[in-house]
Order: structure tokens, then sequence, then C-alpha cells
């Protein structure tokens, strides 16, 4: 152990002389100019309005609602389409300013994997328009959901096939630098299915289907390639042991596959249209489907219950010393795994797991409260956005 870093993670992290001779974790270490400061904007920024989003959806799924908390939803809701809108601003002007930065983020080993962020901002941003600004009665508004929907597909699949055919072409990692960005590329994907059981029982019964069909196979799809990366994941923890404390909150990530499946799921199927009966013998109708995604959702939430505690475990363990975007793993993971739960008491409709949930939804605001604040001190303070302190940098 190295000043809280293990031995076999220090193989990229240098002495922390990462600029110019400059000890980056000196706090008294030179400032820079907001110009340099945006060659360090990463693709990783994305994390935030993700997690924004998720809030958002969690507030409307309340079991326990009271006047104004929608009213509050709807807030964060417009607040995360502005922050969208500025990061992507900003995004922008970073690819303005510094010519060559756009090839450069998505093929770097490290930051090309928060890439798939954003599209993960979209998906939040879907879902919670879907929840807060389409009335029921709106056709043309549910076209133009459902067209997003099918866009979204379409462009997640292209980022899914292209972005693993481009890792897989260009880099050669070790197994013990595993970490769980490696699944992002196919969160997005997956997270279709969230938004078709979302969007789907607000659709006609003749568009609702198609929408249910794709979702599933989108989310099967994601799972099945986070579990392989799962099979990944823990060789390199048996092998190597744990990340170094800074990068250990990264390990929420994998609570996200199993427990969005197990919300996508029961969602769906509850989507499906009340009448639905694919042989007309009532031997396969929407009531047998509906018990089927009720059991592979409980199955699919103790997977995620299994890594939400090794992740506790690892970072309770070692917490981490330094700000690092991958903090808001521990928001937006666990947003799908609150979702789970609820939905989950929902079916069964067990008041005391409804409570617990809410008990649950009071952490994770505590917790996303914890990481802005984290988050606007270490922009202030010039923690991010630094040489050598961004995911620009190969440090694990």
């Amino acid at each position: 152990m190295v000043d809280g870093k293990e031995g076999h993670d220090l193989e990229h992290a240098g002495d922390g002389h990462g600029h110019n001779g400059i000890d980056i974790y000196d706090p008294n270490r030179p400032k820079l100019g907001i110009r340099q400061r945006m060659h360090h904007f990463t693709w990783a920024w994305f994390t935030l309005p993700m997690s924004t989003g998720g809030l958002s959806l969690l507030i409307f799924a309340q079991p326990h609602q009271f006047p104004g908390l929608r009213e509050i939803g709807l807030f964060v809701y417009i607040v995360n389409i502005i922050i969208f809108s500025c990061l992507t601003f900003a995004m922008l002007s970073r690819f303005f300013l510094h010519h060559g930065d756009f090839y450069k983020s998505l093929s770097h080993p490290r930051e090309g994997f928060f890439f798939p962020t954003y599209f993960l901002s979209i998906a939040t941003l879907i879902t919670s328009t879907q929840r807060y600004a389409i009335p029921d009665n709106d056709t043309t508004l549910k076209w133009a959901i459902q067209t997003a929907f099918w866009g979204y597909v379409v462009i997640t699949l292209i980022l899914a096939i292209g972005q693993y055919s481009f890792v897989f072409a260009a880099h050669n990692f070790g197994l013990q630098t595993m970490m769980p960005t490696w699944i992002l590329p196919i969160f997005p994907i997956m997270l279709s299915g969230t938004i078709a059981s979302v969007i789907a029982d607000t659709q006609p019964d003749i568009a609702a289907i198609p929408i249910v069909i794709a979702g599933m196979s989108c989310q099967g799809l994601g799972l099945s390639v986070a579990v392989m990366m799962y099979a990944h994941m823990v060789g390199r923890l048996m092998s190597a042991g744990l990340p170094n404390r800074e990068h250990r909150p990264g390990l929420f990530m994998n609570v996200g596959p199993p427990a969005f499946t197990a919300l996508a799921f029961i969602g769906m199927a509850n989507g499906m249209p009340d009448n639905f009966d694919r042989e007309l013998d009532g031997f396969i109708d929407v009531h047998l489907i509906r018990t089927f995604a009720i059991i592979g959702a409980i199955f699919l939430w103790a997977l995620s219950l299994w890594w939400f505690g090794i992740a506790l475990v690892a970072v309770i363990s070692s917490p981490p010393k330094y700000f690092h975007l991958g903090w808001w793993a521990m928001v937006f993971p666990n947003t799908g795994f609150i979702l789970a739960t609820i939905s989950i008491g929902k079916e069964f409709k067990v008041d005391s797991v409804l409570w617990v949930t809410t008990g649950m939804s009071i952490c994770l605001l505590l917790t996303y409260c914890f990481v802005l604040y984290s988050h606007i001190r270490a922009v202030i303070i010039q923690d991010i956005m630094y040489p050598g302190r961004d995911e620009d940098v190969e440090d694990h």
C-alpha cells in the first residue's frame, strides 16, 4: 500500500508529477486559465446530467407522494435539460479550442469509455420527457417520443458495435486493468429497454408491442454483454484485488445492468396491451408474461444487491481522497436499483418494502447532494479540469 493506493494500481500513476514536473496533488500548484482547463473537459462530465435525470425519474416514481413532489421533479427535469445543453456547448467549445481533441477523446483508452454517458443522458431525458412533459391525450407528442425511441435504438446499436469494434482493434488491455467502465459502451442500448418500459403503456396497442419487443431485445443484449464483463471483473478482483481508493466508487456501475433490466422487465410487461394473447388460446397471455417478468426481476435484483454490497464495502474500507467524475457512479446505477425495488414492492403491494425504498431514496438524494457539492468544489479549486486529474490520463 502506497498512500492509500495498492501497488498494482500505480502502473500508470507515476509519481504525481504529471504536468511539467508540477505535483498535480499539491494544493499550491499553479492555477490555469479557462482555455487550458477546457482541454481537460472530458466526456465523463455527462455523468452529471445522467445522474440528475435519474433523480427526476426517481422523484416521479416515489411510492409515497406529497403535495409539490411532482413539481420538484419537474424542476429537476428542467434543470437537467439546462445542464445537458450547457455541457454539450462546453464539449463543443473544447473541440473548437483544441483541434484534434475530438478523435483523441474517443480513442483514448480511458476517456473513450465515457463517451456513452452522453447517450445515457439522452436516455434519461427521453424517459423524463415522457413522465413530465407529454400529456396522455396528445397524439402528436406520442408519435414524437416513439420516433425518439426508435432513433435512439438505432444510434446506440451502432455505438455498441462500433465502439467495441474499435476497442478490440486499437487497444490491448490486461485483465488487471479491468474497470467497470468497460461496460459503458453497451449501457446505452440496454437503456432502450428502460425507455420502452416507460413509453409502451402510453402508445397505441399496434405500436406498443413492437416497442416492447425491441426493448426486450436491447435489454437482453445489454445484460448479456454485461454478464460477460462481470466474469472479467470478478477475475480482475480475484487476481489483482480491489481498484485503488480513488476509483472504487466506479464499482457501483456493476449495480446498474441487472437493476435496470429488472425495472425494464416489469415495466415492459405492464406496458403490453391487456388483451395480448399470442395464440388466442389463453395459454401465453399477458398475465403469464407479467408473472414471469416479476420472477426474472427478483432474480436480477438479487445480483444488483450483491454488487451494491461489494461496492459499498470497498468504498467504506478505503474512501477516495480526491474527487473524480467517477463518483457519480454512486448515484445513477443505484437509482436503477431503487427504481427496481419500488417496482417489485408495488407488484407485491408490500407497504413495508415501499417505505424502505423511501428511505433508500432519501439516502440517494443525500449522496447526490454530496457528490454535486464535491464536484462544484473540485471545479473551483481546480482539482478537476487540470492536467493529470481527469479521465484523459491513464492512472489505473
